[in-house]
């Protein structure tokens, strides 16, 4: 693989499948090389891979710090630099919000581990590579629940707040050298919804309709891609149909 290809570099965690599947297919066709990421789906991932030169794999865990290192290690070894980071990877837990008992310590280190401290580590790993990109492109994957009381549980839509939050304070002091942008989905038809009831979810959405993970990915790819966006830091597009109207 040529390391010396002026083309943009993207790390894509957890891109195997949903909204991060799609973040790194656009971003593939719009002629960056992407590394794309899972903890678990090892041979999914290197199907992907395998579909283009400018595709590459890398397994990690982003709640381990060792893992994250070696995920920003790989795209530099084989690309020599990082222009963007896309943090996708996430978790929940499914737990009634009044449900105080059901919230275990256990629930919320879990939770909390992968989308809050994972998330921060993707990007303190990356961050030398991003600032020496001038500017380099983070897009944090937020949600509506850290924007609004709902949510699959109190420590996931938290843990989305979390995020909203760690946007606006990266975006206020990394600036000029790196942009920190976040894009909060809906409810997006993928493998995380298909098991929700969906009549009171589509009565919420003005629009009447899941999301597609295309439609995520182009905001996301409008952030990390966009001249257009280059005056922008620090903020979050919401893709959701128009759900936090109601």
């Amino acid at each position: 693989m040529d390391a010396n290809s002026d083309k943009p570099v993207v790390i894509v965690t957890g891109s195997t499948s949903g909204i991060g599947r799609g973040v790194a297919e656009l971003l593939l066709s719009k002629g960056w090389r992407v590394v794309v990421n899972s903890r678990s789906d090892q041979e999914v991932g290197e199907g992907m891979a395998a579909l283009s030169d400018d595709m590459i794999f890398a397994r990690g865990d982003i709640s381990n710090p060792q893992d994250c290192a070696q995920v920003v290690e790989t795209a530099v070894a084989t690309w020599g630099r990082i222009d963007g980071l896309v943090n996708n990877a996430g978790t929940t837990a499914y737990v009634e919000l009044d449900d105080i008992e059901g919230v275990t310590a256990e629930v919320w280190h879990r939770v909390l581990d992968v989308n809050v401290i994972g998330t921060w580590q993707m990007i303190s790993a990356a961050m030398p590579h991003l600032k020496a990109a001038a500017p380099g492109r983070i897009v944090n994957i937020a949600s509506v629940a850290g924007l609004r009381p709902i949510g699959s549980s109190v420590p996931y839509s938290v843990s989305k707040v979390a995020i909203v939050h760690m946007t606006s304070i990266l975006g206020k002091v990394l600036g000029p050298d790196v942009l920190v942008n976040a894009v909060a989905p809906g409810f997006i038809d993928t493998d995380m919804t298909k098991d929700l009831a969906q009549e009171p979810i589509l009565a919420a959405i003005p629009l009447g309709r899941l999301g597609k993970p295309e439609e995520v990915a182009g905001a996301v790819r409008f952030l990390a891609a966009d001249p257009a966006a280059a005056y922008m830091t620090g903020q979050v597009l919401q893709v959701d149909g128009g759900m936090v109207m109601r």
